[in-house]
């Protein structure tokens, strides 16, 4: 089935109503009932709304035209009529300076560091220190995140993977030895590839590390340790999901707690720069 891109979700759920199953249309009522909560709402997060498995809201997604949840959730954020810009929203009052907008940015910063778990990040800290191999895990225009991550590793002396290609993280996952790390990097927390990752990190027996913004989601559910980036309720506008920056600084304050100038100096971690010093005026 094709979706009718002149349709709106809402009209489409009702012309195929009849002809989906009853566990689906636990997800319809809800997006018929709630359109505005769906539209907020992650696969997982809908699928607990709905009190159905995060399969059903899939599937039900795809008998009604749709590629995933993903297309449905873009359709149906413009069918509410949101604007699909970024601008901030979240600025206080009448602000629109660029004062207030690292206001802002500060303000969801200090959100972000109340949220976070201090034992929960030292230990995270100290398995990564303490590890074979971590291997950082992102897709799409998270994998530049991903690889910042890798590089920051490379010189604290911790050796690890990363890459720009999902087939790159998978073959280092299913070679990882038992003392190797998984660190997972996904906003929505709900990038297949990624999943199917940390999945194969489960099977070898890998710890595994999440920085994502959605406390309810596959990869929040497969983490052994959860860093979220979230600061709080936030409509849903796709072109705003491309910022990374929330996740951006949860690496940074991970990293910061991973330094250890034991380390650095036991591996010669610092023996590139010296070298690529010379490259520099």
């Amino acid at each position: 089935m094709e979706i009718n891109q002149t349709k709106t979700v809402i009209e489409t759920i009702n012309e195929n109503y009849d002809q989906i199953f009853s566990a689906e249309k636990k997800v319809a009522d809800f997006i018929l009932s709630f359109p505005e909560l769906a539209v907020n709402a992650n696969v997982s997060e809908l699928a607990n709304y709905s009190n159905v498995s995060d399969a059903t809201v899939i599937r039900f997604c795809k008998h009604i035209g749709y590629q995933g949840y993903y297309q449905l959730r873009i359709i149906l954020s413009r069918d509410l009529g949101r604007k699909q810009v970024y601008e901030s929203e979240d600025l206080s009052g009448e602000d629109q300076s660029v004062n207030g907008l690292f206001k802002m940015f500060a303000s969801n910063f200090l959100k972000i560091g109340q949220n976070l778990d201090d034992e929960t990040i030292l230990a995270c800290a100290s398995v990564i220190r303490n590890c074979n191999q971590a291997h950082v895990i992102a897709v799409g225009n998270t994998s530049p995140l991903a690889l910042y991550m890798g590089f920051r590793l490379g010189r604290l002396g911790i050796k690890s993977s990363y890459g720009m290609i999902p087939e790159y993280f998978m073959n280092h996952i299913n070679l990882a030895e038992k003392n190797d790390v998984v660190i997972a990097i996904s906003q929505s927390g709900c990038s297949k590839l990624v999943v199917q990752g940390m999945e194969l990190a489960k099977e070898k027996g890998l710890v595994t590390i999440a920085i994502t913004a959605h406390k309810y989601s596959p990869v929040s559910r497969l983490a052994d340790y959860l860093l979220l980036s979230t600061v709080g309720e936030k409509s849903f506008y796709y072109y705003k999901s491309y910022s990374h920056l929330y996740e951006a600084g949860v690496v940074e304050a991970l990293l910061y707690y991973v330094t250890n100038e034991d380390k650095i100096n036991d591996k010669s971690a610092d023996k590139p720069e010296i070298i690529l010093s010379e490259s520099k005026l």
